[in-house]
């Protein structure tokens, strides 16, 4: 058996993600989490905002905290994600 793209699951359903919400100019991912990882959800809505130029917005919790993963993602992609705390 050939090997199929990662842009499928096994069962050839179509991998994506959607936002919480999106504007003109913003796509949003709202986690009510303690800790956030860069997961493949968040790294999607990354690729997704920088190939349309928005800004990804983390919501996230006042103690939310970011995994090393997702730290070091968020200093190497630092214009385009901005977390808001609530």
């Amino acid at each position: 058996m050939a090997a199929q793209p990662s842009r499928f699951t096994r069962h050839q359903v179509p991998r994506g993600t959607l936002p919480d919400a999106e504007t003109s100019t913003r796509i949003y991912l709202i986690k009510n989490v303690s800790l956030l990882r860069a997961t493949y959800q968040v790294r999607l809505l990354l690729y997704r905002a920088e190939q349309t130029g928005k800004k990804l917005v983390f919501r996230v919790p006042k103690v939310c905290r970011f995994g090393p993963d997702l730290a070091d993602l968020r200093r190497e992609h630092a214009t385009t994600i901005v977390v808001e705390r609530v």
